[in-house]
């Protein structure tokens, strides 16, 4: 393991020493799944723009897709609990 140094203004310092303490965590321990929850954040981030940007690209190359309408039934249904027919992809 690895240790890198960071430097913290001490109202910083403070406000993080609070809530761990409010959490029953160490700052250290309070530090680390902060970073671990950042770093998964934008891990998450950048999946979900690369899925965006893919099916982008398939609507730009298809010229196919689903009009709000009826996608709106379709999800509106789906939530209810209904098992609807999707709907159809149009140019």
């Amino acid at each position: 393991m690895s240790t890198t140094t960071i430097r913290l203004e001490e109202e910083m310092k403070s406000r993080i020493n609070a809530a761990a303490a409010q959490v029953g965590k160490t700052a250290h321990a309070f530090i680390l799944d902060a970073l671990a929850q950042k770093v998964e954040q934008v891990e998450q981030d950048n999946a979900f723009h690369a899925l965006a940007d893919e099916r982008w690209a398939r609507i730009r190359a298809g010229g196919k897709t689903v009009a709000w309408d009826d996608a709106k039934t379709y999800l509106t249904a789906r939530a209810d609990g209904q098992q609807p027919r999707k709907p159809a992809a149009k140019a």
